[in-house]
Parts: structure tokens; sequence; C-alpha cells
């Protein structure tokens, strides 16, 4: 429940950052309006005795969240993707939580095994190991199979890992609400919707069948995809709390210095990266949104390898146009027809002025093109844009925010492999190709043909939709309208023979 009896889980946070000195790191990263710092010093400091004392060996943030469990954990790792909000030596700090959380035993994982396959360990693996990686919400074990010794690895959520999300999270929507009562210009940062987010995305992952079609999913979408891999899922060593998929053997691309050292060509890694995640999200509509460097390896051959799909983003087919074009306008400094293409998608009420707009455009893109290659960011560039668009009017989309959200982390990822990469070259031949494809006479023709695919599944049914369509105008109460059903009838007969006759030509 969401309600007052969420302040003792509050006051303890608020306590355990104090004892743990984070308390203050935090807001000042987080430039927290001043009636925010003073709230958070009332929960916490006269409470201080009352905190968790965590790790002493860990900086304090880190200290203080690893101390308050999972539900905190987790959320400490969408920070670490967002040095936009935290900074970049608080997100680089927050990284470690991304892979590196203490495990639970081997023996409570082989229990779960056991109670999800309804089978004995021994008569499925051959071998399975210590945890060779653990997150907040699982860990992950390397075991071979009894069947054909095939090298796989096993996924294992928790245990009571939803029960504990559950009471955290719930404080968590408290903590919003006050922030926004507290400080009404926190409501621009929208910490109710943020956190309602992060209650669906959580929700995703624990149920591990879930992200078992994720990944299914997206190794085949990306199939045929060159230098690029989505290790196997094994679908019937899979369950709710067990996920089973083929072992990825290769460097973390955290690990620069190795990569470097086995011969990688990072520059050309920073640039796949980048190409990846926009071929994906425009030519699929269906792309890995948590790409940080904790869910990446690099195989002895170069291929990127993608692992964790408990958060995918998806956006339908129109929306990808819409993005196709505005980042096309950009790269085109077409400010005029960005604005454009925002009105005829309907992102922009139509009482607001298309030039006012464009302008307000102009201001975002210009200073961004006048930096050097080091400082050209895509993602500042979105984030200011959608900044723009709510000034005018346009409402919250939340498969663009996911969208952009991915382009931080994922240009974060490709700066720091090559800290000089030009984002707008790099993004220019995949946007151009897919725009060549999507939109214009290509496009049209393969839309064309989509539409007679739907009207050859309906064509048997015509006449009698006619029939019934014409016995019900003819049966109308309405005597004063009744007298024109039967124009706008054969107007209707006109229309459908002469759009399949037009199909039928076309169709030759």
């Amino acid at each position: 429940m969401r309600g007052p009896h969420n302040i003792w889980r509050l006051i303890r946070t608020g306590a355990t950052f104090e004892r743990t000195g984070a308390m203050g790191i935090t807001l000042e990263a987080l430039n927290a309006p001043k009636s925010i710092r003073l709230a958070a010093r009332i929960m916490g400091w006269p409470f201080k005795w009352l905190g968790y004392k965590g790790d002493v060996k860990q900086p304090p943030i880190l200290r203080a969240i690893s101390a308050l469990g999972p539900a905190y954990i987790k959320f400490g790792q969408l920070l670490s993707t967002r040095p936009d909000i935290v900074g970049t030596s608080l997100s680089n700090e927050l990284k470690v939580l991304q892979d590196r959380i203490p495990p639970f035993s081997r023996e409570l994982a082989i229990k779960t095994v056991i109670d999800e396959l309804k089978a004995p360990l021994d008569s499925i693996f051959s071998s399975f190991s210590e945890p060779v990686a653990a997150a907040s919400i699982a860990q992950v074990h390397k075991a071979t199979l009894k069947s054909d010794g095939a090298e796989v690895a096993v996924k294992v959520l928790r245990p009571n890992i939803a029960k504990a999300f559950q009471r955290d999270i719930d404080a968590f929507f408290f903590a919003a609400r006050a922030i926004e009562i507290l400080s009404p210009a926190s409501r621009r940062l929208r910490p109710t919707d943020v956190i309602n987010h992060f209650d669906n995305v959580v929700k995703g992952e624990l149920d591990l069948l879930q992200e078992t079609a994720a990944g299914s999913e997206f190794e085949a979408t990306t199939l045929n995809d060159k230098k690029f891999q989505v290790p196997h899922i094994h679908w019937h060593l899979s369950s709710q709390r067990v996920m089973t998929l083929d072992w990825a053997d290769g460097i973390a691309l955290s690990n620069i210095p190795e990569l470097d050292k086995a011969g990688h060509d990072l520059n050309d890694l920073a640039k796949r990266i980048i190409e990846t995640f926009l071929r994906h999200a425009l030519r699929d509509g269906y792309f890995h949104a948590d790409m940080h460097q904790g869910n990446l390896k690099v195989a002895s051959n170069g291929d990127l390898i993608a692992l964790d799909f408990g958060i995918m983003g998806r956006i339908d087919e129109y929306t990808r146009r819409v993005y196709a074009e505005i980042i096309m306008g950009f790269i085109n400094r077409d400010y005029k027809r960005i604005a454009e293409v925002h009105f005829e998608a309907g992102y922009v009420p139509k009482d607001q002025d298309v030039d006012s707009f464009a302008q307000a455009l102009r201001a975002v893109g210009e200073p961004i093109f006048g930096e050097d290659a080091s400082k050209i960011s895509m993602a500042k560039l979105l984030t200011q844009l959608f900044d723009v668009t709510e000034r005018f009017g346009m409402e919250t989309r939340t498969e663009l925010i996911l969208l952009q959200r991915t382009m931080v982390v994922v240009e974060g990822v490709a700066r720091s492999l090559d800290p000089n990469i030009n984002m707008w070259n790099v993004a220019k031949p995949i946007v151009e190709n897919y725009i060549k494809e999507n939109i214009g006479p290509k496009a049209f023709l393969k839309d064309f043909v989509k539409t007679i695919r739907v009207l050859s599944r309906i064509g048997p049914q015509l006449p009698s939709i006619l029939e019934a369509l014409k016995e019900k105008l003819e049966n109308s109460s309405d005597q004063k309208k009744s007298s024109n059903y039967p124009n706008l009838f054969w107007l209707f007969v006109g229309s459908a023979v002469t759009l399949l006759m037009v199909l039928t030509i076309y169709s030759i």
C-alpha cells in the first residue's frame, strides 16, 4: 500500500544515506532544490543511528545503496546510465552496480532450478558453477548441458525478490508524491512518472519467462545481422524464475584495456554500437533498451554480443518514420521540415505556430553543430528537443522517452570507446537508408501491397457487407436522412468498385 506507513522506510533510507555520508553527495549531484535538501536532512540526520552501516570499504553512495537492498540497487543501475542527470563522476561510480552485486548461495540457486524445471539437477546439467555475475534481481551460473555437452548461462531470480521490490517501490511512490508537493518546480521532471516507469520495468524483469520471450524475439529479428549476436534461448529450460541461454564467450565492453590488448578496433566498435541501435530501432521497431557496458560483450571475432533482455523498446512503423525524418532534419539542419513533421504527426497542437516552433528548434540545433566532434551529442539534442516540444504543448510519448533514454546510454558507451566519435556522421547512412526504403515511392508501393493483402482477406465478404449496409440504410427510421442514403450507398459501392479496379490493374 502506498500510504503514510512508508514514512518509516523513507526515514530509514535517509538515515542510511546520512550514516554512510552519501546524503550530501547525492543531493549535490542531483542539484536538488533547497526544500528537498531540507526535507531529506530532517528525515535523515535525527535518525542517523537507525541507518544501515553498510560495507565501509565501499564509497559512500555505493555503500548506502547496497545496504538498502535490491530496489535501491536497481534504481542506482538506471541512474548509472544517466550521466545527464547525476553527472559523469557519479554515473561512473554507480556502474559498479551493473553486475558486481554480492551473490546469493549456489545451493539456493540449485533449489530454485529444481523447483522450477521439475527435474533433478544432474538430469539436466553435468556441471553447475558458483555465481559468475550477480545483479539486483538475478544472478548467472555457468552450466554444461548433459544432453549434448553445450555450455549455457543459467539466470536465476533472487529468493523473495518480488516482495522486497514491492515494499520499496511503494515507498518510492510515496516519496515522489511528497517531492511534488514540497517542490512544485520538480513536477516538470515528473517524479511519479519516473517511479511508475521504474515499476513497470521491474515487473517485466521479475518474470524471466517474459525476458525469455523478449530474447527469443530479439534473436529472430537480428538473425541476419553481421557482426552482432544474440545467444540462443533454451525455452524448455526456462520458466518464470529461471532462464537458460547459450554461454557467450567474450570480453566485457567495460574492460577497455583487455579489448585493446586483444586487438579489437575501439573506434570501429563505437561506430557499430550506434549503427546497431539505430538499425534495430528504425528497421525492426524493436531494440535493446538497456545497452550499457554490463550487457555487451565482444567475441574473439569482433562480434558484438547482447545480453539481458529485461528491458526492450518497441516503436510502431509510423513513429519510426517520424523519428527518422526528425533525425534527418537535424542532420541537414532543415528546421522548418522538422517542425512540419511534428505538426503532421500531431505531436504539436495545430493552434501553435509552425514558424515559431522551427525557430525554437534552430536554437536547439545550431549551438550543437557549432561544437567539435567530441561535443556533438545526439542524446543532448534529443533531450533539448523534448524540452522544446513540451513548451509547445506536446504531450509526453512514452515510446519516445525510452528511445531517448537508450540513445543517452548508447552514446555514452560509444564515447567511452571513442571520445571523438561524430554521432551524426555515423547516423546519417543508417537514417538515409531507412528513409529511402520507408518514405517515398518505394515505401508507397510497399504500403500499397499491404493494403491489397488486407482487402483480399475481406474481399469474399464484400457482397454481404454491401447488402447489410443497404438493408440498414433502407430500414432507417430517420426519414429526413433516409432520402440521402441511397445516394450515399451507391457512392460507397462506386468507390469500392473503383478501388477494386485499381487494385486489379496494379496486381497485373
